[in-house]
């Protein structure tokens, strides 16, 4: 199911991500350094478990989980969330939770770009990455 996702992907348009991290409560100084950033996400699957990398200039996290089960996670913004990643519909849903917050960051892959749609409140970020061959 998730193997749709896996690859290298480069960042290429990204649309209301300093809005969308200001909702998070991220500081001035990190919103503006994240809206210049340009990341890599790496993808890939082994039996049951997704590894979802993001590198760059920035920062470098790594996340593995399993579909389905609910984790723990720092974000790259140091939130402690409880995450549960699912696919749903072709889409990888991945939902976080934290002091009664919640943002839902959605995966979807058309014709070699990987969309992600970031929502927090009303404020909806989309970000396009391309993959890389």
């Amino acid at each position: 199911m998730a193997e749709a996702f896996v690859g290298t992907w480069n960042l290429k348009e990204s649309d209301k991500f300093d809005e969308y991290m200001k909702e998070l409560g991220v500081g001035f100084a990190t919103r503006k350094v994240g809206v210049m950033t340009k990341p890599t996400t790496i993808i890939s699957v082994d039996g049951d478990m997704v590894t979802l990398k993001t590198q760059s200039t920035f920062k470098n996290t790594e996340l593995t989980f399993k579909l389905g089960e609910e984790f723990d996670e720092t974000t790259a913004d140091d939130r402690k969330v409880k995450s549960f990643v699912s696919i749903d519909n072709g889409k990888m849903v991945h939902v976080q939770k934290w002091d009664d917050k919640e943002t839902t960051l959605v995966r979807e892959v058309k014709d070699k770009v990987l969309t992600l749609t970031l929502t927090m409140g009303d404020v909806v970020c989309t970000r396009s990455y391309e993959k890389a061959e």
